[in-house]
């Protein structure tokens, strides 16, 4: 298998959040671009696919990539996630966030449009027929030895949630490529993410840049919203990348010097530094490539690329 390009996309719902970062084939490892806008999003594969210029695509994606087992149990008929999303294609009114409880259901689970007082995660796993707020989370969201809790999919309020960040990557950038002439694989619903990169074109996987700070090392100090607190990982960043043999660019290098600049795109493109650096783990043997053997995680739920623990509960 000739060495794929690795890439890792920051996504967000609104487009100017969205950066990636590349590495590129190189000697014998990886030349380390710096971060970039992710552009549109109905383009990305293809122009990844010209970038790797005929080697296998390695993407990860900062956005959950399945669904909770209590709600695919009781709502979802496809046999599996990529089915399912497929068949999202159909069904526009999936993605519509809904301003009240009244309006959730199975077949609109996003919540909530907007802050309404007294509303609970309770009440929304009630409202989408679910026993128990924890009925909202993969096994993969949970909280492991090495990190917090991720936010639940369908919930859409805050700074810590994901579901706004699944609506615009499901809608606008996986649902059409699925049902495009070259649809990229799914890790790990279709198989290993080594496995799914000898067979060509492009495997997707879910990061988390939590989770790859701790792959490598790193316990963040402060926030990573300040351009002094990020650029304080310089060298540890520089000194994973040489373990993982990818050689940053000129303008990376200066890039996290720099702390990646004052401006609030900083912190993305922080992250997707730190996701490819997860992907390379993966490419490299330093990771694992594979999910738990559990049907739900495999069929449904996912799992986080290079993940090892499970959660505490």
């Amino acid at each position: 298998m000739n060495r794929p390009l690795a890439v890792h996309a920051d996504w967000s719902v609104r487009a100017e959040k969205r950066w990636m970062c590349l590495a590129v084939p190189h000697g014998r490892g990886w030349r380390l671009e710096a971060p970039q806008p992710v552009g549109p999003p109905e383009t990305l594969f293809s122009r990844l696919h010209t970038a790797a210029a005929g080697a296998p695509v390695a993407f990860g994606i900062d956005c959950p990539l399945g669904l909770p087992r209590a709600y695919a149990a009781a709502h979802v008929t496809e046999p599996d996630f990529p089915a399912f999303l497929r068949a999202l294609a159909a069904r526009p009114d999936f993605f519509r966030v809904a301003a009240t409880l009244a309006e959730v259901g199975a077949q609109r689970p996003f919540y909530p449009a907007r802050g309404v007082a007294g509303m609970t995660r309770l009440a929304h796993a009630a409202a989408l027929g679910l026993e128990a707020a924890a009925g909202l989370c993969r096994a993969c969201d949970r909280a492991t030895a090495e990190r917090p809790a991720g936010a639940p999919l369908f919930w859409t309020l805050g700074a810590n949630q994901s579901g706004k960040a699944a609506i615009a990557a499901w809608r606008d950038l996986l649902i059409p490529a699925l049902l495009g002439a070259d649809p990229p694989r799914l890790w790990p619903f279709e198989g290993p993410f080594l496995g799914l990169l000898r067979q060509r074109g492009a495997a997707v996987a879910e990061t988390y840049p939590a989770e790859a700070m701790r792959h490598l090392g790193l316990r963040i100090a402060g926030s990573k919203r300040r351009r002094a607190d990020r650029a304080a990982y310089a060298d540890d960043i520089l000194g994973a990348m040489a373990r993982l043999q990818a050689v940053p660019s000129a303008a990376l290098r200066a890039a996290l010097r720099q702390g990646f600049g004052d401006a609030a795109a900083g912190e993305d493109k922080f992250d997707c530094v730190l996701g490819v650096l997860c992907v390379l783990g993966v490419l490299t043997g330093a990771r694992p490539d594979i999910a738990p053997d559990d049907f739900w995680v495999r069929t449904f739920e996912g799992w986080v690329l290079g993940q090892s623990l499970g959660p505490l509960t």
